[in-house]
């Protein structure tokens, strides 16, 4: 397999991310992983999606990581600081899943409080309903875990075609126009510092091909196979979704519905953010994040 891997130049002085990196090897390739707060604490996973990075979660991070948790945020292979495998043909919806369980494995965590969105919900979510020994709470935001059962709602299918389309995949131009509020030309260049050129961008080209729009695309029987342990999961299940994303919108409530764990739980929508909410409002869904954490932690 052929992989790219960015030059860590492209990474220096990055507004608002202090942050160390770190790397584990999977199936030999090199995956970043953001990892503060104390060792011995129970992690906070944070997953990102499409086609951001773990940068995505540097306003939550010291908010986490103040209250005493331990924040790990890993990049997905093709994006951030993480090897890029240079062919579309290597990334598929199993290898992403497997991957990131990888991770999971090459850091042992345990007793892991699961923040995802966007594709980190898509690969999570499998995580939690493949590995549940390893997870303790799990907070959704702006994510769902599709099967092909139902029918894409437009705003996907839309994004998916001008993914294929668009001659220039401009990342942090995508970024930006998931997001209510503006972003500083040096954030939108962050978001596109992964990529030097369109070569590293063949993972981003390809997630949207990736989600199951049909009841018989390859991912859409392990997807049910997840919700069936969702559908039995009593563990705490929290929806903090965004009042302003077009592509996630009503998900929330089909989770609230389906999974047990979410009973009963102080489920959230925040307001003034797009899809990227931790982009719009990081620090408040890093509140909620530790409400939660403490909340359940007590019962």
């Amino acid at each position: 397999m052929e992989t790219l891997r960015t030059p860590d130049d492209r990474f220096a002085s990055l507004p608002g991310h202090p942050f160390a990196p770190h790397y584990v090897e999977v199936d030999g390739l090199r995956i970043h992983h953001v990892d503060e707060g104390p060792r011995d604490a129970a992690p906070v996973l944070l997953l990102h999606g499409e086609p951001s990075w773990s940068y995505l979660y540097r306003k939550m991070i010291p908010l986490i990581t103040a209250a005493g948790h331990r924040a790990v945020a890993p990049d997905l292979v093709g994006f951030g600081r993480s090897d890029k495998p240079a062919r579309r043909e290597d990334y598929t919806y199993q290898r992403h899943v497997d991957w990131m369980r990888g991770v999971l494995d090459a850091l042992d965590l345990r007793r892991i409080t699961l923040v995802c969105q966007d594709w980190g919900g898509l690969i999570g979510l499998r995580l939690a309903a493949e590995h549940p020994e390893r997870f303790a709470r799990i907070v959704a935001a702006n994510t769902f875990l599709p099967t092909g059962d139902r029918p894409a709602g437009p705003a996907f299918l839309a994004w998916r075609v001008y993914s294929q389309e668009t001659p220039e995949f401009h990342v942090g131009g995508i970024v930006r126009g998931g997001c209510v509020t503006d972003l500083a030309p040096e954030v939108i260049a962050a978001y596109d510092a992964p990529f030097p050129d369109d070569r590293y961008k063949a993972g981003a080209r390809q997630f949207p091909m990736l989600v199951p729009v049909t009841p018989d695309d390859p991912a859409a029987a392990p997807n049910r196979k997840a919700w069936e342990v969702l559908g039995r999961w009593t563990k705490p299940f929290l929806t903090a979704f965004s009042d302003s994303d077009p592509i996630t919108g009503g998900a929330d409530r089909v989770l609230q519905q389906a999974i047990p764990g979410a009973e009963g739980q102080p489920h959230t929508t925040i307001a003034g953010g797009g899809h990227f909410l931790q982009e719009d409002r990081g620090e408040e869904l890093a509140r909620v994040v530790v409400d939660f954490l403490a909340r359940t932690r007590a019962a």
